[in-house]
C-alpha cells in the first residue's frame, strides 16, 4: 500500500479531518471510460487548508468531490471526519454530508424561484433544524448581505450569488468547507473579496478548508498546496502560510 502524503505540521498530533487510501476512480463506459484518479493518497489534518491544483483533466475537481461524498470511487478508502464513506448507503452519506461538510461550487446552484434567505434556510429545514430562518438570516449577515435576505438571485451579482452559496455551505457549521474554483465565475476584484471570505470564515471557525484553483497565488494562501497531474499526486509542498509560521 502506497503511503499517505502527510497532513502539514499546523495539525500537529490533531486527528486527520480527511484520510484518503489508494483511491481509483474511472467515469465513462465502454471505449470511452477514462481512469480519472488513480492510486491517490492524501491525509488533511483538522483545520488544515489545502489548495488543489493542476491543468484542466488532472483530476482535482473529482477528487474533491470525492472527498466530499459526491462521488463514489471504484477502489481505496475514504475516511472523513472519522467516518468511512465506504460503509454508508446513498442515505446516509447525503445526511453526513449534509452535517459535515460545506459545498462551494463555481456555479452558485442557487434555486431561482427562492429568496437569498430561502436558499439558505431550505437545506436546514430539509435536515430537521429547528430556527432554520433565523439562522440563515444570521449566515447571511455575517457575509455582507443583510439588507440583500428577500432577494432573488436573478436580483443579485455574481459576487453576491457566490456570498449566497457560501452562506448556506456554513449554515450548518460544517467541520469540512470544499471550494471547486469559486471564483471561475467573477472578475478579479470580486473573486479576491470571496477568497478572502472564505479564509477569514476559515479562520475564524477553525474549519478545515480544501479548495480547488487554477491560481496558483491563491493556492499559495493555504497551509499546503498538492499538484495533481494526471489523475496522480505530482507534488505536495508547504504554502506561504505555512513558510510564515516557519520564519
Amino acid at each position: 500500500m502506497d503511503s499517505l502524503i502527510e497532513p502539514s505540521s499546523l495539525a500537529g498530533g490533531a486527528p486527520d479531518s480527511i484520510a484518503i487510501s489508494n483511491v481509483n476512480l474511472s467515469l465513462g463506459s465502454g471505449a470511452a471510460r477514462v481512469h480519472i484518479l488513480k492510486d491517490i493518497s492524501l491525509r488533511v489534518g483538522a483545520g488544515e487548508t489545502i489548495g488543489l491544483i493542476g491543468p484542466s483533466g488532472s483530476g482535482k475537481s473529482t477528487l474533491l468531490m470525492v472527498m466530499a461524498g459526491l462521488e463514489r470511487p471504484d477502489s481505496g478508502q475514504v475516511v472523513v471526519d472519522g467516518t468511512s464513506f465506504n460503509g454508508l448507503d446513498e442515505d446516509a452519506l447525503a445526511r453526513f454530508r449534509g452535517r459535515q461538510i460545506g459545498i462551494v461550487f463555481q456555479s452558485f446552484h442557487l434555486i431561482p424561484t427562492m429568496t437569498a434567505l430561502e436558499n439558505v434556510a431550505v437545506p436546514l429545514e430539509l435536515a430537521g433544524q429547528a430556527g432554520a430562518a433565523d439562522r440563515a438570516a444570521r449566515e447571511l449577515t455575517s457575509v455582507g448581505l443583510g439588507e440583500r435576505l428577500h432577494h432573488y438571485p436573478s436580483q443579485l451579482s455574481g459576487g453576491e450569488q457566490q456570498r449566497v452559496a457560501l452562506a448556506r455551505a456554513l449554515a450548518p457549521d460544517p467541520a469540512i468547507l470544499v471550494a471547486d474554483e469559486p471564483t471561475g465565475n467573477l472578475d478579479e476584484t470580486t473573486g479576491k473579496q470571496i477568497v478572502d471570505l472564505l479564509f477569514a470564515k476559515h479562520a475564524e471557525r477553525g474549519m478545515t478548508l480544501v479548495l480547488v484553483t487554477h491560481d496558483s497565488a491563491l493556492a499559495q494562501r493555504c497551509d499546503r498546496v498538492v499538484r495533481l497531474r494526471s489523475g496522480r499526486i505530482d507534488t505536495t509542498q508547504p504554502g506561504s502560510a505555512a513558510r510564515a509560521r516557519s520564519a
